[in-house]
């Protein structure tokens, strides 16, 4: 019973070690390298959601080339 208490204890200590770095590393990079969102709406058809109203997609906002002004002609730019 007791052994059985320590490994569970072991595993929860591992597991939070675990939250509590990828955390912070998951955080940074969505923040400073790239993030996905969804496109909803008419704004940006036909080049974004094709199918209408009710259809959204998916993109990938590169913030990396934001960052170093690395924007050339004919890139979607998201404004917030």
């Amino acid at each position: 019973m007791a052994q059985a208490q320590g490994l569970g204890r072991r595993y929860i200590k591992a597991f939070l070690k675990g939250f509590f770095v990828a955390v912070p590393v998951t955080v940074t990079f969505l923040d400073r390298v790239a993030c996905v969102a969804r496109v909803e709406g008419a704004s940006m058809q036909p080049s974004l959601n094709p199918g209408g109203r009710y259809a959204s997609d998916v993109v990938l906002l590169n913030h990396w080339s934001i960052r170093n002004y690395d924007v050339q002609r004919g890139d979607i730019v998201s404004l917030v």
